[in-house]
């Protein structure tokens, strides 16, 4: 687990993504008007994936919740950096980039919780060790086994 942190970054993105979306929106520029409804859809669909609860008017959110439990860490990080990407991509701007830097993070996060906990050097120099000692010992029996 992450902590506080982790569900300050989470929260935190909703709205951040939402008032950038909006923002987006007003212009000219059918791309960014594009990108700003995008950034909206994301707030909502990441809002019924993480806060359920929030959404009991819905009557879908629960379902939407239950599938993304279901998701491993390694597949909500492509979701959320995937989702994060779109926008950024179809118009690159202050916005899109600002608006989109939480989800992003999120998704960053969600990778590195799948790669798991680092190990301890000692740990490691070990396994080293004791492959280095498996060479030696299979380079001195194929040179015992020509002579």
């Amino acid at each position: 687990t992450w902590g506080w942190s982790w569900w300050s970054l989470k929260a935190s993105f909703f709205p951040a993504c939402a008032f950038a979306g909006l923002w987006n929106c007003v212009t000219i520029n059918p791309l960014n008007i594009a990108a700003g409804v995008w950034m909206m859809l994301n707030a909502f669909v990441l809002f019924l994936c993480e806060a359920p609860f929030c959404c009991q008017f819905i009557e879908f959110a629960n379902a939407v919740s239950a599938r993304a439990d279901r998701l491993r860490a390694w597949q909500k990080a492509a979701f959320y950096c995937g989702m994060a990407v779109f926008p950024v991509v179809l118009s690159l701007t202050l916005t899109t980039l600002f608006g989109n830097a939480i989800a992003f993070a999120t998704g960053v996060l969600y990778g590195l919780s799948a790669l798991g906990k680092k190990g301890d050097a000692i740990s490691y120099a070990r396994i080293h060790q004791q492959q280095k000692q498996m060479d030696e010992e299979k380079l001195t029996g194929t040179l015992e086994g020509q002579a």
